[in-house]
């Protein structure tokens, strides 16, 4: 499994032989200027939630490549009635896709799309793939439903937001691992902008002085697990 940081909360994912793209905000994003989204392969783009800051770039890379979207079902079928493939999901539900399975869990804040339209609950995922487990968190303030995600699935990645503001800030995070019993964590959703802007070597050494690897990857930067 292959995770590649295209700035803020934007990720690319290829597992077993499938690429996946997550809340893609890239053109509007000066820090990700380097990425070319017209280069970009999906087979499937993951929508944690509607905010702008997460699906700028969604309906031109689903033109691009005729990926599937997957979300929550108001955002799924928000775009599946603009002609695009997608596949609704919900709080607690999983599904097995070609390259793993993907259960779309809870996440605390907010969603609606930049047009004012309704975008359900916000949520994240827990992907199950190549014997890899990751967690994608989405924006979400720290829950103590966290906790539910390791009664089922033994996680060697989890991703976390980490700017502050409208997500969990260090601190919470640091908390987030210690429920997912996970303590390798790509940290996501900050300096996009001023709001969330945090100290990078703050925030590995809080991290380093709990037991907890906290990767901050430069924008193309990839992982492999």
């Amino acid at each position: 499994m292959k995770i590649t940081y295209y700035g803020h909360a934007s990720l690319g994912i290829e597992v077993g032989g499938k690429n996946i793209i997550v809340d893609p905000f890239i053109t509007g994003n000066p820090k990700a200027a380097g990425i070319d989204i017209n280069s970009l392969k999906a087979d499937y783009i993951l929508v944690t939630h509607a905010h702008g800051d997460h699906v700028l770039d969604v309906e031109t890379i689903a033109k691009n490549t005729n990926a599937v979207i997957v979300s929550n079902a108001e955002i799924a079928t928000y775009y599946g009635n603009k002609g695009f493939n997608s596949h609704p999901m919900n709080h607690g539900g999983s599904w097995k896709f070609d390259f793993g399975r993907v259960k779309y869990v809870n996440a605390i804040h907010s969603s609606s799309f930049p047009d004012g339209s309704y975008g359900g609950n916000p949520g994240g995922f827990v992907i199950e793939g190549e014997h890899k487990n990751i967690y994608i968190a989405g924006d979400t303030a720290l829950t103590y439903d966290m906790k539910l995600i390791p009664l089922r699935t033994e996680l060697d990645l989890v991703i976390l937001p980490i700017g502050d503001n409208f997500t969990m800030d260090v601190e919470d995070a640091i908390i987030a691992s210690d429920f997912v019993e996970c303590d390798k964590i790509l940290g996501y959703h900050f300096d996009t902008f001023g709001y969330i802007e945090i100290n990078h070597e703050e925030a590995i050494r809080k991290f380093f002085d709990k037991g907890k690897d906290l990767m901050l990857l430069q924008i193309g930067e990839s992982i492999e697990l």
